[in-house]
């Protein structure tokens, strides 16, 4: 069974049933519940990247002592995985090491200050123009204004008015 670890992105608790609960047989191609039935194969979705699993005879479910709690599905539980699901979790455990938390961190302070600026400080929660080619010119000219704005910060205006006579 994969090890529990909380994903960056998802910050919903884990319950009884989720699934990290479920175990995945890799030969058989399938999912074992925590009441100890089988969730076989159904269906792939390359489109969206997901293969879906599940209850042979939803009466089973139905049946069961969980039901109600793991599921309340006509059709019984199912098991939704991606079919890079071993890079998902490859990366979440990465997530968690101390070294990449630093990197998230840093990310968090030089690659969202600029948004997070506009967004708050600026009040612009979207563009005006529409298409491609108008958001990328609004978007230019809020970038523009932005490292403007760091610009005189980090220089003051005196700094910046010298830099501007040198070239």
């Amino acid at each position: 069974m994969c090890p529990r670890i909380r994903s960056g992105a998802r910050h919903t608790p884990r319950g009884a049933f989720d699934k990290s609960e479920f175990v995945y047989g890799a030969a058989q191609d399938c999912y074992r519940c925590p009441a100890g039935e089988i969730l076989r194969y159904r269906k792939t979705d390359v489109q969206a990247g997901k293969k879906t699993y599940q209850i042979t005879d939803p009466l089973i479910c139905h049946r069961c002592e969980f039901f109600g709690a793991c599921t309340q599905a006509k059709q019984g539980r199912a098991i939704v995985k991606l079919l890079d699901d071993a890079v998902k979790r490859r990366l979440e455990a990465q997530y968690v090491k101390p070294e990449s938390q630093e990197v998230y961190r840093r990310r968090k302070e030089r690659a969202e200050l600029p948004f997070g600026h506009l967004k708050h400080n600026l009040g612009v929660r979207s563009f005006v123009l529409r298409g491609l080619s108008g958001v990328r010119a609004e978007a230019g000219i809020l970038a523009t204004c932005f490292n403007l704005a760091r610009m005189i910060t980090i220089l003051g205006v005196s700094g910046l008015l010298q830099a501007w006579r040198v070239a």
